[in-house]
């Protein structure tokens, strides 16, 4: 319950939830506003958070919503840096090895489904952990989880249509 111990929470999950609202948010700079916005609200409850049997699924939470509802003023500054140069890589701190096709197609993805099949297939969450880190049921994640792949498979399918126009 000290500081010490919430040092220590944020050295062991920033990794995992940039990762995450990465995958999320699909711009790094829009994610690390996130982990900040996420561990700022940790950092205001950690007396009560560290008593929590699993902080790191409540921080999850936190991120997953910031990430899903958006932010106007991130929003804006998004669409300012837009023209910036992405960091990924080791000098930003987040190494991903992601195919930029999967990004692109992930990223066309409205933002709760996204956040379903990040939850699910990246972090491997069961179903009820990733209903729960969305506030929504168990059906809700299924059928987003398989509207969102679905779309998933449309983007990425290669069109094998060699007909030439006469």
């Amino acid at each position: 319950m000290t500081r010490h111990d919430f040092d220590g929470f944020v050295a062991e999950s920033t990794a995992g939830l940039l990762r995450t609202a990465y995958l999320i948010a699909g711009d790094l700079q829009e994610a690390e506003d996130i982990v900040q916005e996420t561990l700022f609200k940790i950092a205001r409850r950690w007396p009560r958070v560290s008593r929590m049997d699993h902080p790191a699924a409540y921080a999850r939470r936190i991120l997953v919503n910031l990430a899903v509802r958006g932010n106007p003023k991130r929003s804006r500054r998004r669409a300012e840096l837009r023209d910036a140069p992405p960091r990924v890589g080791a000098d930003s701190g987040i190494a991903l090895d992601f195919d930029d096709e999967l990004h692109a197609a992930l990223a066309a993805l409205p933002p709760r489904q996204r956040a379903v099949l990040v939850l699910r297939y990246f972090l491997d969450l069961p179903e009820a952990e990733v209903a729960a880190a969305l506030q929504c049921s168990l059906g809700t994640v299924k059928s987003t989880a398989s509207r969102g792949l679905a779309r998933l498979e449309q983007t990425l399918r290669p069109t094998n249509d060699t007909r030439s126009v006469a």
